[in-house]
């Protein structure tokens, strides 16, 4: 069976990617987009980012409050965008802050769970995955990725607060991922 997105990727045009930097104080998001490459143009052509942005959490609300907060703004950026392919980080945390990772694992069943229901194809990369394919050293710093975000989108300045830059570094990861998996 060939996967929903290659149908996708050779239907319409252009292939949207939705990235997303869950969290639950920020979440950053970012949307793309990358031309079908045809018989006319050699090679892959780049993502071209669309928007990015964050959603903000209330700060001192419930965990719970917060998270169907969460899902209501991702729905509504869902609506806007209709992406083709959401991808998310994967979870990463140290060994040392178990409580972070199981904050961070409920922020990120609201999205997976959000993006599977808005029927678009969900996928996840690994930190070092992303940085590497913006950076060329998949353990950059934050401050290393914005600055490379900057100068791969033609941004005016650094994208900020960092959650936003992860956000695109992932969309763009990810968009590249799938037209060169999808000309291959």
């Amino acid at each position: 069976m060939v996967p929903r997105l290659w149908h996708v990727f050779f239907e319409r045009n252009p292939l949207k990617i939705l990235g997303i930097d869950p969290g639950l104080q920020i979440t950053g998001y970012a949307c793309v987009e990358v031309e079908n490459p045809d018989s006319t143009h050699a090679g892959i052509r780049e993502p071209r980012l669309l928007d990015a942005g964050i959603i903000r959490l209330p700060a001192g609300t419930s965990v719970q409050a917060r998270l169907v907060e969460l899902e209501r703004d991702l729905v509504g950026l869902l609506d806007t965008h209709n992406p083709d392919e959401v991808c998310v980080e994967k979870l990463y945390s140290h060994y040392e802050r178990p409580t972070t990772a199981i904050i961070m694992g409920h922020a990120r069943g609201v999205v997976l769970l959000t993006a599977q229901r808005s029927g678009a194809t969900v996928t996840e990369l690994a930190a070092t995955e992303v940085k590497k394919s913006l950076t060329g050293h998949g353990h950059a710093t934050k401050a290393q990725m914005q600055e490379s975000v900057k100068s791969q989108c033609g941004l005016p300045e650094l994208p900020s607060p960092p959650d936003v830059a992860d956000a695109i570094a992932i969309a763009l990861c990810a968009a590249r991922r799938s037209a060169f998996q999808h000309t291959h």
